[in-house]
């Protein structure tokens, strides 16, 4: 009997991360206090709470194994979340003007009955270059992501920001390391490469 296999989030780029997967999964999003704790540094931070998050759903579904994942982007050691809006995007992308930005992406895989938990910080860092406003307002109106942590699309336009990528996977930067969940999935006896494709709708 194949496992179940649910992702504990409403994030559309994450759901989109792990379709090229070709898994049969499903989606529930858990109601989750995101407050950073006093003193709690960004690589605790992300993975408590995808911990937390992937708790929330195993607790009910305890046959399963439950994906959570959460992520942060640090600037000169200031934590940088989702903009919202126009202005304070443009302030985002101001700021990291040919700097540094470091992604932290928290793992976790879970599964109650199986007794299998990892839970892992995934970094990846972005070096952007130095534009001028314009075409940093040029890109935002175009690509409007207000709800990305960092203000860009890496997956879209958002690459014409950068100068150089650094890390072991690129899909951590988009929000969900494929390469490491692949890995945790074998370790708790999910062989990606030769489990059943998900039906086609």
């Amino acid at each position: 009997m194949q496992t179940k296999l649910i992702l504990a989030s409403s994030s559309r780029f994450r759901r989109a991360l792990l379709e090229r997967l070709d898994l049969e999964y499903e989606c529930c999003s858990p109601e989750t206090d995101e407050s950073r704790l006093p003193g709690e540094d960004a690589a605790a931070y992300v993975c408590r709470l995808a911990e937390a998050k992937a708790r929330t759903i195993a607790t009910a579904e305890p046959a399963a194994l439950v994906i959570g994942a959460d992520q942060c982007a640090l600037l000169d050691d200031d934590l940088l979340g989702k903009p919202g809006t126009h202005a304070s995007a443009l302030e985002q992308l101001r700021r990291a003007q040919g700097k540094t930005v470091v992604f932290h992406t928290g793992l976790c895989l879970l599964g109650i009955d199986a007794g299998f938990e990892q839970v892992e910080d995934v970094v990846f860092e972005v070096d952007f270059r130095t534009l001028d406003e314009a075409r940093l307002d040029a890109y935002l109106r175009r690509e409007q992501p207000y709800d990305c942590a960092g203000s860009f699309k890496a997956e879209g336009l958002g690459i014409a920001l950068f100068e150089r990528l650094r890390g072991d996977d690129p899909t951590a930067l988009i929000g969900l390391p494929l390469i490491r969940l692949v890995a945790m999935l074998e370790a708790a006896g999910v062989d990606v490469l030769q489990t059943p494709a998900r039906p086609s709708v």
